[in-house]
């Protein structure tokens, strides 16, 4: 994978791939990430004179002695796998099939479906020696597996890099119960009412802001700005950081593609510099008293001044969530709008029956999952069927594959706004269901209504550009004209 450093100016003034809420680029497989301003990133603590920024680089420097080790240590941990899958892992093999997918390959990672159609026509258990890696893709096997966390670990890192920072997503029980439960209040159903008229106006606004400029780009007139801007007011970091916020997410988000290879360790350096800079802005923000106290991290921050939350806890808190409450927001809602330009008849369907529109919204999480894998690592030998999968072996459970199971769905790769695909996959299963289903859905649900209501036609007027990262599935430019509704 090649590692290029681009910046290519559209003809409406915004760098292609570029972050909608402020200048520089979003980062971008083969791209990289200018640094927030010093400014955007200063300590406000006393500083020896003439070094005025000894604070931010000390927390810098506590950071990557405290957590860089981790990040050698998964990798490590993944050299020792394949040692090991070499040594043991050929008598396991029967009634396991071998496989070449890689959603590390670009052109996989830019249309997915026809592998998995391969995968789920193959046997239950596939490997792929070059990434020593077990997958599993029909439902009823990804679903079980995500809610068999007794045997499925996922406090040994959640992608191929096995990256086991103190996240939600990378931990087990009882940590991760803990976890779950201070989280939890902050996205009770009830709690999220609140940012509802907020999330309404701003889909009006962004939606309204496509039929003034059409022909447009979806993903930074609506999707990104959509999701960044509800994100860091729910979480309570809007403001004038909020571009720098938007780029950080983007960058941080290249630890998700280590490998062991020169492009690897060219995303671990990029996806730690990410979290780096993102550790110093959120203890600058948090320092100064910017989070609110009405906010999801304000009100973690309470648990923190009352010792129950360290720094460093309500730091990881704020990265998962902003992290993945804009990355996979975004791709739904840009995704949506290309779902649309291609099933016209079922917008007309929407339109004379509005009520589908829930419905609508959970097909599209079905039919283009915003996340595509995730990994676990089993604790002892698991059984699929008659296959065996050993001990210590990272296992890929293909939610993008699983939501487009014939065996499950009639007619997988067809969208139907009136399905509701009650139990797909889209934010996982179990214990590990993506805590912020709800923000999602209402977002996903205003951007959809202000479409129904003001739209009559999406077309799509310039190739679709995706992004190539292995667990995401995004658009990262999507040219559109849209006619109005008549009536609207």
């Amino acid at each position: 994978m090649e590692t290029r450093l681009t910046s290519v100016t559209e003809p409406d003034g915004v760098p292609q791939g570029a972050c909608p809420l402020g200048g520089g680029n979003i980062l971008r497989t083969g791209q990289g990430v200018p640094a927030p301003t010093d400014q955007a990133v200063r300590g406000n603590l006393p500083s020896p004179a003439g070094f005025p920024f000894a604070p931010r680089l000390w927390r810098e420097a506590r950071l990557v002695r405290i957590y860089g080790p981790e990040l050698a240590n998964g990798l490590a941990l993944r050299a020792a796998g394949k040692v090991r899958s070499r040594l043991v892992g050929k008598r396991y093999r029967k009634h396991v099939q071998l496989t070449d997918f890689d959603p590390f390959d670009a052109a996989t990672a830019a249309d997915p479906y026809p592998h998995y159609r391969e995968l789920l026509a193959g046997e239950r258990v596939q490997y792929n020696p070059k990434r020593d890696v077990y997958i599993l893709s029909r439902y009823g096997d990804v679903r079980e597996a995500a809610r068999n966390h007794d045997v499925l670990s996922s406090a040994r890192g959640v992608t191929f890099s096995q990256l086991k920072l103190p996240f939600l997503p990378t931990s087990d029980p009882p940590v991760h119960t803990q976890m779950r439960k201070q989280l939890a209040p902050g996205f009770a159903r009830g709690a999220l009412v609140h940012w509802r008229p907020m999330v309404d106006e701003l889909a009006r606004e962004l939606v309204g802001g496509l039929l003034t400029k059409t022909p447009a780009d979806v993903v930074s007139t609506v999707a990104a700005p959509m999701a960044m801007r509800t994100i860091t007011n729910v979480l309570g970091v809007a403001g004038p950081d909020q571009a720098v916020f938007c780029r950080l997410s983007n960058q941080a988000i290249r630890i998700t593609e280590v490998t062991l290879s020169a492009s690897g360790a060219v995303s671990l350096a990029q996806g730690f510099a990410g979290f780096r800079r993102l550790h110093a802005l959120f203890t600058d923000r948090r320092n100064d008293g910017l989070l609110g106290e009405s906010t999801v991290l304000g009100k973690l921050g309470m648990h923190a001044d009352h010792g129950r939350l360290s720094d460093d806890e309500l730091f990881f808190f704020a990265v998962l969530l902003l992290v993945a409450g804009y990355e996979s927001t975004a791709n739904m809602i840009s995704t949506l709008f290309l779902t649309l330009a291609e099933y016209p008849d079922q917008l007309r369907l929407l339109a004379q029956r509005a009520e589908l529109i829930p419905a609508a919204v959970e097909e599209q999480l079905r039919f283009v999952s915003p996340i595509q894998n995730i990994c676990r690592t089993t604790r002892v030998d698991y059984h699929v069927g008659e296959a065996v999968i050993p001990a210590g072996s990272l296992v890929l459970l293909a939610w993008g594959a699983a939501n487009r199971d014939p065996r499950h769905y009639e007619d997988p790769d067809v969208f139907r706004a009136d399905r509701n695909p009650t139990g797909h996959l889209a934010f996982g299963s179990g214990i590990h269901l993506c805590p912020g289903t709800q923000l999602a859905r209402m977002e996903g649900q205003a951007v959809l209504r202000e479409i129904v209501d003001n739209i009559d036609r999406i077309e799509v007027v310039e190739s679709p550009e995706w992004s190539t990262n292995a667990n995401l599935r995004g658009l990262t430019r999507l040219g559109v004209a849209v006619t109005p509704r008549a009536n609207a």
